[in-house]
């Protein structure tokens, strides 16, 4: 399991508060500990697009750039969380460097805005960066599968057409794809069909 901040302190609504009274008062400690404690944003952020392997290291660089803008510009007083308007800014920065570079918008999976609202409860944070390490590690026609069906939403019958597999290929990749992110992210029940 990867380790974050969340795994083992969840930062009340009132400590964040009190880090943002002691950033204005020009405390560097504070804002190096808001940076930490928001970073899994960024990396949970670059996992949603898809670009070529050797792109996601700039576009993690590009949103760690984004937070310590966002930490720096930041106004408490005006009512919204932090992670909603770091959200916002991290990927915009992450955009503009794909189009940048690809000369072309990448196609991001869907992103729940409702995991944004709030995506620092407590585990669903490490749960998702988790997920994604886990289908990282997936042989790649598992991983393309778990992508293009999961993630995607796509049917099964339009991937298989698409990929020139069989149907029933592409449900066994999905069953031993899903075993396999149940054993990584520490599901006891690993062999269970989805």
């Amino acid at each position: 399991m990867i380790q974050t901040p969340y795994r083992d302190h969840q930062l009340s609504a009132h400590e964040e508060s009190v880090l943002w009274k002691r950033i204005a008062d020009g405390d560097d400690e504070a804002r190096e500990q808001i940076i930490v404690f928001h970073r899994p944003l960024v990396f949970w952020i670059a996992r949603k697009f898809n670009v070529q392997h050797h792109v996601y290291p700039d576009i993690v660089q590009e949103g760690m750039l984004a937070l310590l803008k966002a930490v720096d510009k930041f106004d408490p007083d005006r009512g919204i969380k932090f992670s909603t308007y770091a959200f916002y800014r991290i990927k915009g920065h992450m955009v503009n460097y794909i189009q940048r570079k690809e000369a072309r918008s990448p196609i991001p999976v869907e992103i729940n805005e409702q995991l944004i609202s709030d995506p620092m409860g407590p585990d669903l944070l490490d749960s998702i960066i988790t997920l994604g390490e886990g289908i990282n590690n997936l042989p790649e026609k598992e991983a393309e599968i778990i992508s293009e069906v999961v993630l995607k939403g796509q049917k099964v019958k339009d991937v298989a057409r698409a990929s020139g597999m069989d149907i029933s290929h592409i449900y066994r990749l999905k069953r031993k794809a899903v075993a396999t992110l149940r054993e990584w992210m520490g599901y006891t029940n690993a062999t269970k069909k989805v």
